[in-house]
């Protein structure tokens, strides 16, 4: 009976033994990923501190698809949003931020993401080539205008608080400006058609909302 219990103690001991083992090497395994994680996503942000923003991205998006839940996979998700809108990726970056906004909806960082997504439809509204030129395009679509201005009053209305608030009204105010020049031209095109109703509920729509 003593021989029993000692057979079943041995073995209980070794079983334990090798579970601690097991764990220990886990905790181990666990602790170099994340020191390897961490010194790969500091030389991307190395690359990012040195402009070269195409290896950024190259280098974060590899993280991002290694360690998907990752110590740095919130922080890697938003540097990611800020190249793809730097490098005028726009598909790319509104799939990203609507991705991070979905999954991490009480996220502390949901603020900034939803004024990137305001910024990256600006900035794809905007034309660079006109503005220089000095060329009025006022008639142009303006779809990507009116989605920058949902994203900034979304803002405004959610995160009142916000530190990037501030700046999106005055966005706000810039594409509200952007968006009557366009009812304007609308407007003007009537006229000259000779089109007066027309004209006329385009001039009183602005009056309404463009005030």
């Amino acid at each position: 009976m003593f021989s029993n219990k000692l057979g079943r103690s041995v073995v209980l001991s070794s079983v334990l033994g090798l579970m601690l083992a097991g764990c220990s090497s886990q905790s181990e395994e666990e602790q170099v990923s994340k020191t390897q994680i961490e010194a790969m996503y500091d030389q991307a942000q190395e690359s990012m501190s040195n402009g070269n923003l195409n290896l950024a991205q190259e280098q974060l998006s590899n993280l991002n698809r290694r360690y998907p839940f990752g110590p740095f996979a919130h922080q890697i998700q938003l540097d990611l949003i800020y190249l793809h809108y730097k490098l005028d990726n726009t598909d790319e970056a509104l799939a990203a931020i609507d991705r991070f906004i979905s999954l991490n909806p009480n996220h502390k960082d949901v603020d900034y993401a939803l004024y990137m997504r305001g910024l990256v439809n600006q900035r794809a509204e905007h034309n660079a080539i006109h503005e220089l030129a000095g060329v009025d395009r006022s008639d142009r679509d303006s779809s990507m205008a009116q989605e920058a201005f949902k994203d900034f009053a979304e803002l405004i209305r959610k995160y009142p608080d916000s530190e990037y608030a501030a700046d999106a009204k005055q966005r706000l105010i810039a594409l509200k400006s952007r968006l009557a020049k366009k009812e304007l031209a609308i407007a003007q095109y009537y006229m000259e058609r000779q089109a007066y109703l027309a004209a006329a509920n385009r001039g009183r729509y602005v009056l309404e909302h463009f005030s």
